[in-house]
């Protein structure tokens, strides 16, 4: 896939911990530059609005672990939406799916897709799960009418595999993210499935891709 192709498909992503106003600048000019959009955290969001209006800017709902209440998420969510956001990625509740709550976390989800006018993803943390797991996270995520379905936060002790794409994408279009670092990775992921690479190496990654 050629570079120019393959750009307009990575969220350029800066989330860490430590992330300064410097940090999601140089994101931002870097995902203007080659043509990507912006993954950034959501006190940001307003800022990075000003700073780059023409990059699509996706931020991050009850991250990185989910256990928000749903009306925190919801209200977290709206207010991105309002400071400018174009996208919400938004962590379930593990601990609620793995308890056997499905209903409760499709309602959560719902509450926030029904909240917004923006397309919400929905982060599984697929590393956590079991393929069952797996399988019912992305069904709560269908049945809240949620865009896409997010391989994994990057903070959730793992990543993406071409395995978890294949069998996400059989519900919803997949961001595969987490642990994906080069060209050779992202199409692999691709080829799998996915609709959407989540990285903090877009560069990188575009740099690898024939122009």
């Amino acid at each position: 896939m050629e570079r120019s192709e393959l750009a307009p498909l990575i969220d350029h992503t800066v989330l860490g911990p430590e992330t300064t106003p410097a940090d999601v600048r140089r994101v931002l000019d870097e995902a203007a530059e080659y043509g990507m959009n912006a993954c950034i955290p959501p006190y940001a969001v307003e800022m990075a609005a000003d700073y780059a209006p023409d990059v699509t800017l996706a931020t991050v709902v009850g991250f990185p672990h989910g256990q928000h209440a749903p009306a925190a998420k919801r209200k977290e969510g709206v207010g991105a939406w309002q400071d400018g956001a174009d996208e919400l990625d938004v962590v379930i509740n593990v601990g609620r799916l793995q308890a056997g709550a499905d209903e409760a976390v499709e309602t959560a989800l719902a509450d926030l897709v029904a909240a917004v006018p923006i397309p919400v993803k929905v982060i599984i943390e697929a590393p956590l799960l079991t393929d069952a797991e797996k399988r019912r996270a992305c069904e709560a995520a269908a049945a809240a009418d949620a865009a896409m379905v997010k391989t994994a936060t990057g903070f959730g002790g793992g990543g993406a595999t071409v395995d978890d794409v294949a069998l996400m994408s059989d519900f919803l279009p997949v961001k595969a993210s987490g642990g994906i670092g080069s060209y050779d990775d992202a199409m692999a992921m691709l080829e799998a499935g996915a609709e959407r690479i989540g990285a903090s190496s877009g560069v990188g990654i575009l740099e690898g891709a024939p122009e």
